[in-house]
């Protein structure tokens, strides 16, 4: 299981204002500090998390946050509503648009994605895959 996510960045609050931008709509909760932003999922007491965190911070050794190549991060969205309406909101806090919501002929017909660019550079996939909405063949 995947712990964490960190993604570098050298203007936090840039960063914040495009992640903020979508991740509370998907239920994490945000928590700041001297070390960056940290995204979480509210857990129950006494729960074990299921899905992981995701951090945006400063880097370790003081050189400039790149975006890795190759590298990109998924979001579940509920909808295919919801996917265009946190990516036209991350575009407006920021981000650079990668490929407008839609299907991809190359995934599953319910599989529903829009891909962006945060202020660093990392690309972030919103998708859904809902059974209850149409798919491409329908």
């Amino acid at each position: 299981m995947i712990a964490y996510v960190t993604v570098g960045a050298d203007d936090i609050v840039r960063a914040k204002g495009f992640y903020s931008a979508f991740l509370p709509a998907l239920g994490y909760d945000l928590k700041e500090g001297p070390e960056g932003l940290s995204y979480v999922l509210p857990v129950a007491p006494g729960q074990t998390p299921v899905f992981a965190d995701f951090y945006v911070k400063p880097t370790f050794n003081g050189h400039p946050a790149t975006a890795g190549n190759g590298a990109m991060i998924a979001f579940e969205a509920s909808s295919q509503q919801q996917v265009r309406d946190l990516h036209a909101a991350a575009l407006a806090a920021g981000g650079v648009d990668e490929g407008q919501p839609g299907f991809r002929a190359s995934y599953g017909p319910a599989f529903y994605v829009s891909y962006l660019r945060d202020p660093q550079g990392n690309k972030i996939a919103l998708f859904s895959s809902n059974p209850a909405e149409p798919g491409r063949d329908g």
